[in-house]
């Protein structure tokens, strides 16, 4: 990850940028720990993170609203630090004339599918592509549908976007966030297909196995009538669960093939099957049609926040029971203008990660982007605003 390691300097410069507000937006310093956020501005906003270390400090972009594209962080670091005038230690934010760029068109964010307008008439849908091969090779093979492919592993994402520069596809998009999250954004009876190929098994946490009764609901509302959602894996212990999944009520059509080959192999199927591992493959049918989805909550705060109440606010989990919303660090801004609270918050098994970002007048709004358009979501949302406003 791109980041800038300096000798420690005089915060009343990064201050300076901020009034000037050309690249910085606004400093916040952390209540109870040696770190502070730094809004900058570099194709839309986002934080970095300055940690105070005694001898030096390290400063890297935040993991709530670091952006995909690392040459975003390369080139603000490079801007801050001549700004600032920081003395470096150590610095990886040289930008490399040989590596590809990134397909910055094809690089979605998960506000796109609030009311997306999708450039083909099919689309599909592939959860955690790791290395893309799968991906492209369908995309290439199915020019005249779309690829919605979905990874939470950022380098994975990253690696796909410069293929499709290299190859020069137009039919993928790249969506580096959850994927039970996006599903539930998607229009129902829209989608050819779901693939779900080789998932991580969280044989000791199943609980984050992707595959689940909601999921599986989801999925269903929206597949079209015809379409499929198709799981391969080689764990026995995923293969007995998704049997039971599958198997629950309502009652639904699927089929389980064991070994069957595809055109394309990635590198871990190829070791599995050298291994004479079995691989299995669960393909369900979507049958009827489904209504459409609902997803018109509001994520805006009516009420100003008081000040004061960031103090109160609890340090531990608040759960009911469909959602939790769990308080992070609290950042008071330099210039005394506001400040920023990391929220956790959402669904159990699919939360949201977010900034509660409020001004002078006590005016909040989420950061970097509102929530995703969901029932626990928004069931959250009202939890947030009855804590912050009294």
């Amino acid at each position: 990850m791109p980041h800038l390691i300096v000798d420690p300097f005089d915060r009343g410069r990064l201050d300076q940028l901020v009034e000037e507000g050309e690249l910085c937006t606004l400093r916040a310093v952390a209540e109870d720990r040696p770190i502070e956020l730094l809004g900058i501005r570099e194709e839309g906003e986002f934080f970095l993170e300055i940690k105070d270390r005694g001898e030096d400090c390290l400063i890297r972009a935040d993991k709530i609203t670091r952006p995909l594209d690392s040459n975003r962080i390369k080139r603000a670091l490079k801007r801050l630090a001549e700004a600032a005038d920081l003395t470096i230690r150590h610095s990886n934010i040289a930008l490399s004339p040989t590596k590809p760029p990134i397909a910055a068109e094809y690089d979605k964010k998960i506000r796109d599918f609030e009311s997306p307008d999708f450039p083909l008439e099919k689309v599909a849908l592939e959860v955690g592509f790791g290395s893309g091969r799968h991906l492209l090779w369908q995309a290439k093979a199915h020019p005249d549908t779309l690829f919605i492919g979905i990874e939470i592993h950022t380098p994975s994402a990253q690696q796909v976007l410069k293929q499709i520069e290299l190859q020069g596809l137009t039919n993928i998009w790249v969506v580096n966030y959850d994927a039970r999250l996006l599903l539930e954004m998607l229009p129902s009876n829209r989608l050819e297909a779901i693939y779900v190929h080789f998932p991580v098994p969280w044989d000791k946490k199943p609980h984050r196995r992707v595959i689940s009764e909601r999921f599986l609901e989801e999925s269903l509302r929206a597949l079209r009538p015809g379409g499929i959602l198709e799981l391969r894996t080689d764990s026995d212990n995923y293969y007995r669960y998704a049997l039971e999944v599958f198997s629950s009520p309502p009652k639904i059509d699927f089929r389980v093939e064991k070994n069957r080959e595809l055109p394309v192999v990635s590198k871990y199927e190829a070791r599995w099957r050298r291994m004479e591992k079995d691989i299995y493959t669960l393909t369900v049918t979507a049958e009827a049609l489904s209504p459409e989805r609902k997803n018109d909550y509001n994520f805006t705060f009516e009420k100003p926040l008081d000040p004061e109440r960031v103090e109160q606010l609890p340090r531990k989990a608040v759960v009911d029971e469909e959602c939790f919303v769990h308080f992070g660090p609290r950042y008071r801004r330099a210039d005394g203008l506001g400040g920023v609270i990391e929220c956790s918050f959402g669904s159990f098994d699919r939360p949201e990660h977010k900034y509660l970002r409020y001004d002078e007048w006590g005016k909040v709004e989420y950061f970097p982007d509102s929530p995703v358009r969901t029932a626990a979501n928004a069931r959250a949302h009202r939890l947030i605003g009855a804590m912050i406003h009294g």
